[in-house]
């Protein structure tokens, strides 16, 4: 990757934005508001942050870079460097045709046949996280409930041990945002730890299923021979590792952050929420709707060749972000973008992306918030947000929530 210089952006487009401040979200989240300046500069502007980047701000634009991999490289996908010695994130950091082998590979983990059995699988979930703090009247619904979901549904979906998501727990959440309250250097050695500990334990699965397959999905992934531009053949320790650390992370934090601005937003929003708790055929439309207003993820992408973009010149290794949460408030493409409307139609949204990186596990993801949504609407439907201690967000290119408390009449 080139560093991209001010001189190549006219001066009204150059700005400090920095999705990796903790300044955007705290003491509260002006993300939005701070990406929505932005978009008014233009659909494509420079930041200085990170050696230089670009930020593409508006649907059209986001649009055409997620559907040409030729000229939008996804790798590097990340502004900051992740676990040491990673290397790819497979298959999200390669491109067609190498990307093609790698994704077919993992569709049978997505498989229709494969979310009709888990669907219950998570509506039990579901139901034994809420049975943990329904009678208490109030939760941090971080730790008691969005976190925790995921990370079983993951170990669910690998036919892993469900009993081992607490050690995914902390792990994760350095991997992503850092250690709390540390520096640069600090947070860069704890995230390569994170990373070995996670990737010690991804191993340790691979050699037992190895050594003693069975007819789970993670025996089946690793004794099937896979068409790769390398030839046909069985897939790597290494490939199958950074295939599993990328799994766990895009659904983890994800939906975790769904989760939580589910809450934050119907809560805001009382006739919303209880038009949801009256009519569960809204549950579908509410869940791309949430999807919509609150985008996760902020993916990245690397210029192969110089190019024009939204009025501006892109230079071959130049870095790009696209802000997906921008996207998917444009004027342009939705009618009231900033309004919660839980039966928007059409809707469509960026948040799972788009092109060939469109997310595999986008099934999955509406499954797990479709039925959370039911079931907390159904047990506890009267949640509320603590004056006192308010919810904590937090930026980076996986944006999401870190803590949220909240109270409600408890269950009997």
């Amino acid at each position: 990757m080139t560093t991209t210089t001010v001189d190549d952006a006219p001066s009204d487009l150059v700005v400090d934005f920095d999705i990796y401040d903790p300044g955007l979200t705290q003491p509260v989240d002006t993300i939005q508001d701070r990406v929505a300046d932005l978009a008014g500069k233009g659909p494509v502007v420079y930041s200085t942050a990170h050696g230089g980047h670009w930020i593409v701000t508006r649907y059209k634009e986001i649009h055409e870079v997620l559907r040409d991999p030729e000229t939008f490289s996804s790798y590097p996908n990340n502004l900051v460097t992740g676990p040491g010695g990673m290397g790819k994130f497979i298959p999200i950091e390669l491109d067609p045709p190498e990307h093609t082998g790698y994704r077919l590979a993992l569709q049978p983990l997505f498989s229709p046949n494969r979310m009709k059995a888990l669907t219950a699988q998570i509506r039990d979930l579901v139901g034994e996280l809420i049975d943990g703090f329904a009678a208490k009247g109030e939760a941090e619904f971080i730790s008691e409930f969005a976190h925790e979901l995921p990370t079983r549904v993951f170990l669910a979906l690998m036919d892993w041990p469900v009993e081992d998501a607490p050690m995914f727990t902390e792990a994760t959440d350095i991997v992503l945002t850092g250690k709390p309250g540390a520096s640069e250097e600090e947070s860069m050695q704890a995230r390569a730890e994170a990373g070995l500990g996670m990737l010690t334990y991804f191993q340790k699965i691979v050699d037992e299923r190895r050594a003693n397959p069975g007819d789970d999905i993670t025996s089946t992934l690793i004794h099937t021979e896979v068409e790769l531009e390398d030839g046909t053949r069985l897939l790597t320790d290494e490939e199958l590792n950074r295939m599993f650390f990328l799994l766990l992370i895009a659904g983890l934090h994800t939906v975790q952050g769904s989760l939580a601005w589910s809450i934050i937003h119907l809560y805001n929003n009382p006739a919303q929420r209880a038009d949801l708790i009256e009519n569960d055929d809204l549950i579908s439309s509410a869940v791309e709707e949430i999807l919509r207003i609150e985008a996760a993820v902020v993916p990245g992408r690397c210029a192969t060749r110089d190019v024009e973009l939204g009025g501006v010149h892109i230079r071959k290794g130049d870095q790009l972000i696209l802000m997906l949460c921008s996207a998917n408030r444009d004027g342009d493409e939705f009618e009231d973008p900033n309004d919660l409307e839980l039966d928007r139609h059409p809707n469509r949204h960026l948040s799972f992306g788009s092109g060939a990186h469109r997310c595999l596990g986008s099934h999955l993801a509406r499954i797990e918030l479709s039925v959370a949504l039911e079931e907390l609407h159904r047990r506890i439907p009267d949640y509320r947000l603590v004056d006192e201690d308010p919810p904590i967000l937090h930026g980076s290119q996986v944006r999401g929530c870190v803590r949220l408390p909240i109270r409600f009449t408890p269950e009997d």
